[in-house]
């Protein structure tokens, strides 16, 4: 395994710190401040379309997809210092880039398993940012931690498909220029095979039947620049039989598909949320007095940093291997990994962001300072993309197959 970065991965990365220091982190209290004037809290300020204007121009575009015919066709090892870089700035850098969940999994299932129609119609837009994606899976009712329990209807009707079920925690759906949901659900709701009973459809949000209720709040959230988070009814929407992807019964392989670059590109995110939460815990060590000398000198401090600084480089090496291993032998060969770092690293960013909390006092918890909303993302990613006791359930089994 080598991890050194290539000429290519070298040249990103010199390009995309500058662009970070000099268009993105600046744009971030100007895209709050313009948000605060907007007729809807949803829609788009405009620096970030100046921001993603930029980007295209500098060829910081699509660098997530592996596709070189659609993408920047970098590894997931190339990619991987990219995406930590971005998430030093999670709610901007991605969606500047066009590199933000849940369109880069939307676009990987439409160029994986999308027809020639599907995606000129739908692929194509997203990849030059015109449009915005959802995908529909968790439902309320049901512990999603189990996709075989999902209980949204997809009925075959003559020449369409007919959806009925309600969903929550749709991510981008409350953002206006979401056009398209991917709906996960039971085409076969009593098939002998669970696993087979599920299938995927595209849904325009225009549809009739199709209501984006209400947003769903994250720790108080509502994740303007994210686009949202919705609960979303189909009541009886009807899309044509062209819009179902891939095959009936397909659903479940296309969501396990789409979730392993998911997991990974999170905790490539996480690990630069964890450096950025380093950096402003420094900056406020050496610039805070507390009982007569600096908090930078206060043993407990050092521990905070140092520790923070070991957990960092630890799981980045982890989640390197994990890309090298997607990279060199695939997502099945590469489960264990995937699995391993989707425990790791949300629960050990969540330290240092509260201890990055801890260290500035009132100013952490506040809106002046990017730690508490940073807190609410890490935490939010111990449940999402399948909660941490999933992973470690399946994690286990496998280490004792090796004994049994």
């Amino acid at each position: 395994m080598d991890f050194a970065f290539d000429a290519r991965t070298e040249e990103l990365r010199a390009k995309l710190l500058t662009f970070m220091d000099e268009y993105v982190y600046p744009a971030e209290a100007v895209a709050e401040e313009q948000r605060a004037l907007l007729a809807s809290p949803w829609d788009t300020p405009a620096v970030v379309e100046e921001l993603k204007a930029e980007a295209r121009r500098q060829g910081l575009w699509n660098l997530f997809l592996p596709d070189s015919e659609y993408g920047a066709g970098l590894t997931n090892l190339q990619y991987a210092p990219l995406a930590e870089i971005m998430g030093r700035s999670p709610h901007l850098a991605p969606t500047a880039t066009n590199c933000a969940a849940p369109d880069t999994g939307n676009m990987e299932v439409l160029t994986q398993f999308g027809d020639e129609q599907q995606r000129k119609q739908w692929l194509e837009p997203l990849l030059a940012g015109e449009i915005r994606s959802a995908f529909a899976m968790t439902e309320p009712e049901v512990a999603s931690s189990d996709a075989t329990n999902i209980t949204t209807h997809i009925e075959r009707s003559g020449d369409e498909y007919v959806i009925t079920g309600r969903k929550w925690y749709i991510s981008g759906a409350m953002n206006p220029d979401c056009k398209i949901f991917i709906v996960m659900g039971k085409t076969d709701p009593d098939g002998d095979d669970i696993r087979r009973q599920q299938s995927m459809v595209l849904v325009p949000r225009d549809t009739p039947g199709v209501t984006v209720k209400r947003a769903m709040r994250v720790f108080g959230y509502e994740d303007h620049s994210h686009g949202g988070h919705a609960e979303v009814i189909f009541d009886g929407a009807r899309v044509p039989a062209s819009n179902l992807i891939g095959e009936e019964g397909g659903g479940f392989a296309i969501a396990q598909a789409r979730l392993g670059p998911g997991r990974i590109h999170h905790c490539m995110r996480l690990i630069g949320m964890a450096e950025r939460a380093i950096e402003l815990m420094c900056r406020r060590a050496v610039s805070r007095t507390a009982f007569g000398k600096a908090l930078a000198q206060q043993g407990v401090v050092h521990n905070w940093i140092a520790d923070a600084r070991v957990t960092v480089e630890q799981l980045r090496l982890l989640v390197l291997k994990t890309a090298w291993l997607m990279d060199t032998v695939g997502n099945k060969g590469a489960h264990t990994e995937i699995q391993s770092i989707k425990i790791a690293t949300p629960r050990a960013v969540v330290d240092i962001l509260d201890r990055a909390i801890q260290l500035h006092g009132a100013g952490g918890v506040s809106q002046d300072f990017p730690l508490a909303e940073l807190y609410a993302a890490a935490r939010t990613l111990m449940i999402a993309d399948g909660p941490d006791e999933v992973h470690q359930r399946s994690l286990a089994r496998r280490e004792l197959k090796k004994y049994v």
